[in-house]
This record gives C-alpha cells, sequence and structure tokens, in this order.
C-alpha cells in the first residue's frame, strides 16, 4: 500500500507495508545499519532474520556485531573459531590489529558469516583510537578493493549498540541505508524524536549517501497506538518502508536455541513477517561469487 486508508478502523487494519513513492528498493552489494538508541526495540532480532531472509534467498551476508554490552548477536549466532588461531573480533579492528576479513568468522548456518563482539568492544568509547569514525568504512572499503573493486558480500548487517556512542556513529557512516527497529510502546514514541536528529545529524556531518531503507514496527498488534506510531514513523522518515512485525512469544524464544525465527518457528507471523520485509527492502541482484 502507498498511504494507510484513514477511513478503516484499527480493529479491521492488516499488518500491511507502506511503500510511499519516495521509496527505492536498495540493490546488492549493500551495507545496512539496524539502529535504535532505545534498547528492547528488536535491533539484534531484526538483524538475525534479515539476515537469515537474505541468506535463504541466496545471497551472501555477513552480519557485525556493533553493540559491546551484551553481544547477543554473537551469541546467538556462535561464530566458528577455528582451532589455535588468534580469535579477533570488531575491536580489532578498531585498534588495527586485524582487518575485516581477519576478523569475520562463519556460523552454523549457510550464508551468514559474523564479526563477533564482546564487552572490550567498549574499550573504543574512552580510548578513542585515531579514526575512529571512519575506521568501520575504511574497512569495508579496503576489504572491496583487495576483492576487485566489489564488496565480497552482497549484504553487509551492522547491529548497532542501543546509544550514540563512537562506535555507533562509525557504523552509522560506513552503511549506505540505516534500518530502523521500533517497539510499539509509548517510550520508543518519545525515542523517535533523538533517533530522528541523530541520523540526520550523521547525514550531514559524516555520512550524505546515508538514507533511511526501512523502519521495522516490532511487537506490532491492532491498536489505535501502533496506527499513530506508523503515521509518526511515515512522517519522520517519508522515503522509507515501514513494515510492521507481528508480536510473538516464539520470536522470543529463538535466541536461547541458538536459531533465527524461520528456523526455530517458521510458521510464526514474524517469520513471514520479516521474510516479507527482506523482500522489500533488497531487490533481486546477481550475487557475490
Amino acid at each position: 500500500m502507498t498511504a494507510w486508508d484513514e477511513s478503516t478502523s484499527y480493529q479491521a487494519w492488516r499488518p500491511q507495508i507502506l511503500l510511499p513513492s519516495t521509496f527505492r528498493k536498495a540493490a546488492a552489494p549493500r551495507v545496512f545499519v539496524v539502529v535504535n538508541q532505545k534498547g528492547g526495540a528488536g535491533k539484534t532480532t531484526s538483524t538475525v532474520e534479515l539476515a537469515a531472509a537474505w541468506a535463504a534467498a541466496g545471497y551472501r551476508v555477513r552480519v557485525i556485531d556493533a553493540d559491546h554490552q551484551e553481544a547477543a548477536l554473537s551469541a546467538w549466532l556462535v561464530p566458528q573459531y577455528p582451532a589455535g588461531e588468534p580469535q579477533h573480533s570488531l575491536r580489532s579492528v578498531f585498534f588495527d590489529e586485524a582487518t575485516l576479513a581477519e576478523a569475520t568468522y562463519p556460523t552454523r548456518f549457510k550464508g551468514i558469516d559474523v564479526v563477533p563482539s564482546g564487552v572490550d568492544l567498549s574499550r573504543v568509547e574512552y580510548e578513542r583510537p585515531i579514526g575512529a569514525e571512519q575506521a568501520l568504512a575504511a574497512a569495508l572499503a579496503q576489504e572491496a578493493e583487495e576483492a576487485g573493486g566489489r564488496a565480497p558480500y552482497d549484504v553487509t548487517l551492522i547491529d548497532g549498540a542501543p546509544s550514540l556512542g563512537l562506535v555507533t556513529v562509525a557504523a552509522l557512516t560506513s552503511a549506505d541505508e540505516a534500518l530502523v527497529p521500533i517497539k510499539v510502546g509509548g517510550l520508543d514514541m518519545k525515542g523517535m524524536a533523538s533517533l530522528h536528529r541523530t541520523i540526520r545529524s550523521v547525514q550531514r556531518k559524516t555520512n550524505p549517501k546515508l538514507r533511511v531503507g526501512a523502519v521495522l514496527l516490532t511487537a506490532w498488534d491492532k491498536s489505535g497506538f501502533a496506527r499513530q506510531l506508523a503515521t509518526k514513523a511515515s512522517e519522520d522518515y517519508p522515503e522509507a518502508a515501514v513494515c510492521p512485525i507481528r508480536r510473538s512469544v516464539r520470536a522470543a524464544e529463538a535466541p536461547l536455541a541458538e536459531e533465527p525465527v524461520r528456523l526455530y518457528a517458521p510458521d510464526s507471523a514474524p517469520a513471514g513477517d520479516y521474510d516479507q520485509a527482506a523482500g522489500t527492502i533488497l531487490s533481486g541482484q546477481e550475487t557475490a561469487a
């Protein structure tokens, strides 16, 4: 749909994706950052589910864990470290101890690799290595250059921290598009203005090419408040698709099983919603070798 049907009562709403006339599908290779300054919005779940959906579609996907607080992404996807070799992380990239390729590891899931993180990533915030804001962008550019001018991954997804720290700014600076998960709730509504200012500031100061590709309304339900939040999101980001992701207990259980929701509960509403969102955000394209 291209506009909300305001004449329909919210009780009759369906979880439809809003595609404004200004929306344009992305094409691989692409770097996405999943970002929200508020915790609990569904950033890590959104990162994992979109990665799984794109990998299932045949894309080669890498996810980067840029959240040092709990390293939930690394615990969920479980990097497969080679025996007897040094274990690098995103912190290693910031401190020039490893290239991005050297810090990338396979997971148990075909087509998905991961750059892990841990609590030591917080060192970036207080030691502030030279060029930290541009470090991730530079690492991606170097990797593409060494691969002959094209990124070795069709999709890179960065799971941002729930704060506007140096690592988050570096992630936004390196990305082509921001994907914004917003949980349907009052506190998230209040935090939208701050997030909007942050993204626009990065666009002005460090990454003019950054655009917002989609807003993911997590824990969506049929309510007047969900409608209000969706309308606000479409006003703040008129260029973005607005994608409802329905509420589900099974989605909350998936990290404990160390599986994406599409494998743990393939018949659940979020599995289908994320699959549809993934197909909306990224167009079909020749994949990386």
